[in-house]
């Protein structure tokens, strides 16, 4: 059995300015403190250096990135440029990206596999719709998501998988820990079908509005290392009891 260290991710969106980033000596305080926990902060592009210069050695990420390493390709940003800002991970997949931005499968695949080969940490987004669900198939769009977007592992570089129910982001709904359990275990699942024992190190995160009066409850679920937190993020206030959650999960 792997023992997975707990990886508690913040996700800023298209939040956050200078003066926000008062919030991180607090988060990053708390980080040093969690035993046993990773902690992470994804600020929009403009942010991602100014917050790995005062993030205390907490790691700083970026929301997204381009498949290609360099090119013709007006306002986008590479694994390489997010790197040498100081960002050492970066989300891709993310459902936002995918319904606002029409992204697929494929698409979602080579973006990390790119943030892998620059030797980034790459948090890869799967997840279903209110509709999907109903109608049976949450599992189903899942696990093809899953066959589609993500990459084979690479190097020392970590894959992580984030499972967001799209019908709790944002929306104050939170999937059931029954429900959670269930998705998480067809993850592994196919982790493990797909990458052997190497299946079982790859860390599984639940987001889809977890806060600090969840994220114990969340925490305890089988097969949940962590969480991809949105809105709750944005303040120390807020955020700072997920970690202490996490710690004591």
């Amino acid at each position: 059995m792997h023992v997975r260290r707990k990886l508690v991710a913040g996700n800023w969106k298209m939040n956050g300015s200078i003066a926000a980033l008062q919030e991180l000596s607090a988060i990053a305080a708390a980080a040093r403190a969690a035993s046993g926990v990773d902690v992470a902060i994804c600020p929009p592009f403009t942010l991602i250096a100014p917050a790995a210069a005062r993030s205390g050695g907490m790691a700083i990420g970026a929301q997204d990135c381009h498949w290609a390493a360099s090119g013709a390709h007006t306002g986008n940003v590479s694994a390489a440029m997010l790197k040498e800002a100081g960002a050492r991970l970066a989300i891709v997949g993310h459902s936002e990206r995918r319904a606002d931005e029409g992204e697929g499968d494929d698409l979602i695949r080579r973006k990390a596999e790119a943030v892998l080969a620059t030797g980034l940490q790459a948090i890869v987004c799967v997840g279903e719709t209110d509709e999907q669900r109903r109608s049976g198939r949450a599992i189903e769009v899942v696990t093809a998501q899953l066959a589609g977007s993500l990459p084979d592992p690479r190097g020392e570089a970590e894959l992580v998988v984030a499972y967001e129910p799209v019908w709790a982001i944002g929306t104050g709904n939170v999937a059931t820990p029954a429900d959670i359990a269930e998705m998480h275990a067809a993850i592994r699942a196919h982790l493990l079908g797909r990458f052997g024992d190497a299946g079982g190190r790859i860390r599984i995160l639940y987001g889809g509005s977890v806060k600090a009066d969840n994220a114990r409850e969340l925490f305890a679920v089988a097969d949940v290392d962590g969480a991809l937190v949105g809105g709750a993020s944005l303040t120390a206030a807020q955020f700072v009891p997920i970690v202490e959650a996490a710690t004591g999960a």
